[in-house]
């Protein structure tokens, strides 16, 4: 075929009809290949999302392989001090504060009581679980229930998740009545015994030995947590010491299984304080995880900077001799010899010191150049509040109140505040329903069982029980910044029907409403024949019962 029959048959109207049903079939695959998240999250077209290579997979292999790791830097990470620790200790102060206090909430109309006797149950009730609470309840002896609120959820903040074990004094002390002992578990002793160490998930390198084992029921036990086929947790795996203590002791390391429920009583044998992310997720990852990497960056950061302004902050003169040596020293140097560094004479001399007023001499032909690295940066504390931003955006804690600082206006420093006290409730209200609320009604069922408080109903019908357990656990308040118009927009919700005293008063002063009521009331009667507090000019008799007629009003 010559070149002229070649250029008719491309040119041909059927090569042409063909051409053009392959152009709109290609682009019928290219509308379907790049549909949706293809034009941008998911595109591998684009050459910024060209170097993005991710991969993820089951939970157990996207966190439970790397939860040793993350448990030891979120533990440096907080022994360092800087924002690390700040981030921590701001959640226990605001989350927890002393403790959280038990306050009483029976349904009395359900439970066929008058609210006079359902206020006389919840006062015995409070003040037999006080008896309990202020006593050193954990397994050491050394802390009360408030002081194990505190420990675990520092622990859960650290390491991820925190264990309580229930256990039973042997006997009653003299002061606590109640034989009801917690014992707390570091997350680290949560583990898999070794005889499971070596079934590593089918041998997939994507799973560390020792974190996933498959047992013979066709359950699991991932990082300690036993589960069953359906992946129902049913038991824990606790080792008698820390896995990798250093400890000189003679015990050898081994494992203990607890079951999850008491099959007896139905309570908890176990307190497991997690929040996990993702379903089948059964260990949580510490608090600072998601800036692990940053924080550390911006603690070298900072000790650079200290080093760098520490050595700007030395004045050190340097003397040149010509033609003589360095042991013509004029001058003695400032630094007292307990400061100095030791060595012998001849590498003093033949050595350069740096320090407040230290004076050196220079050998003949030496010189002394020092660079101008402008230490500290003048963008050292932008940068830095830049960096905190990020870290509180990440830890759904706004900077103002991570760091500490309200130097805005009053706007916007009480919306940071509440921004912060949203989460700092919900983390209370959940750490509450996983530890407090558990531990109260394996306590109640104790105080039940041994007839120091009466609950008819409560072992026979499970309703029942629920209702003699219901309970709020108060903690501190946020505070206010401008209390006047903090308590005056409080009256008025309380006065429209917005909220209730109850609830205004846990909210500003974290205390209890109807035990403020009780202690007004004695104030009140003791006041009779006092002088008027308010107003002086007036008597005694007039001005009492004038305010409290204005009281009942």
């Amino acid at each position: 075929m010559n070149f002229i029959d070649k250029a008719v048959n491309w040119f041909s109207p059927v090569r042409g009809l063909k051409r053009q049903a392959a152009r709109a079939h290609m682009a019928v695959l290219h509308q379907i290949t790049n549909s949706g998240y293809s034009h941008s999250g998911a595109s591998r077209r684009k050459k910024s999302m060209q170097g993005w290579e991710s991969d993820s997979r089951s939970p157990q292999e996207d966190l439970g392989s790397n939860l040793p790791l993350l448990r030891e830097r979120s533990r440096d990470l907080y022994m360092s001090g800087g924002l690390a620790t700040g981030a921590i200790n701001k959640n226990k102060s605001n989350v927890l504060g002393s403790g959280l206090s038990l306050k009483c909430q029976l349904n009395y109309r359900m439970l066929g009581m008058t609210p006079e006797q359902a206020k006389e149950w919840e006062d015995k009730t409070k003040f037999e679980f006080g008896l309990w609470a202020s006593s050193k309840i954990d397994h050491t002896g050394l802390n009360d229930f408030y002081d194990a609120q505190r420990i675990a959820l520092t622990g859960w903040l650290l390491n991820g998740d925190s264990l309580g074990v229930i256990k039973y004094a042997d006997q009653k002390e003299m002061l606590n009545p109640y034989r009801l002992r917690i014992q707390l578990v570091e997350a680290d002793r949560l583990n898999n015994p070794q005889q499971h160490f070596g079934q590593a998930f089918y041998g997939a390198a994507s799973v560390a030995p020792g974190t996933y084992a498959e047992l013979p029921s066709g359950g699991a036990i991932q990082n300690g947590v036993e589960t069953d086929a359906s992946g129902k947790v049913i038991a824990y795996w606790i080792s008698n010491k820390h896995p990798n203590s250093l400890l000189p002791t003679r015990k050898p390391i081994s494992w203990a299984r607890v079951e999850s429920i008491n099959r007896v009583t139905g309570l908890p044998n176990c307190l497991f304080i997690v929040d996990p992310e993702r379903p089948d997720q059964y260990r949580g990852v510490p608090y600072l995880a998601p800036v692990i990497e940053q924080v550390k960056q911006m603690n070298r950061y900072a000790d650079a900077e200290i080093a760098a302004a520490i050595v700007n902050s030395f004045f050190a003169a340097f003397i040149k001799v010509d033609g003589g040596t360095k042991n013509d020293i004029p001058f003695s140097g400032s630094i007292a010899p307990e400061d100095q560094i030791e060595m012998s004479l001849e590498d003093r001399l033949a050595s350069y010191e740096m320090g407040p007023g230290t004076i050196n001499v220079l050998g003949a032909g030496e010189d002394v150049t020092f660079g101008d690295p402008q230490h500290p940066t003048a963008g050292f504390d932008s940068f830095t509040m830049t960096m905190a931003k990020l870290a509180g955006s990440a830890l759904d804690m706004p900077f103002e109140v991570l760091l500490g600082v309200f130097n805005s206006s009053y706007s916007a420093s009480r919306a940071a505040l509440l921004q912060a006290w949203r989460t700092f409730r919900d983390r209370r209200d959940w750490f509450a329903t996983d530890f407090c609320q558990p531990l109260y009604e394996t306590w109640l069922f104790e105080a039940i069982a041994t007839g120091r408080i009466q609950a008819p109903g409560f072992f026979a019908d499970p309703a029942r029980r629920k209702l003699w357990s219901a309970a709020l656990w108060i903690g501190p308040s946020p505070g206010q910044i401008d209390p006047i118009k903090e308590v005056t927009a409080s009256a008025m919700r309380i006065n429209y029907g917005f909220s209730t005293f109850e609830k205004e008063t846990s909210e500003l002063t974290g205390m209890d409403w109807d035990s403020n009521i009780d202690v007004l009331r004695r104030e009140w009667d003791s006041r009779a024949g006092l002088p008027n507090i308010i107003n002086p000019s007036k008597g005694p008799d007039e001005g009492g019962e004038k305010e409290d007629d204005d009281s009942k009003a």
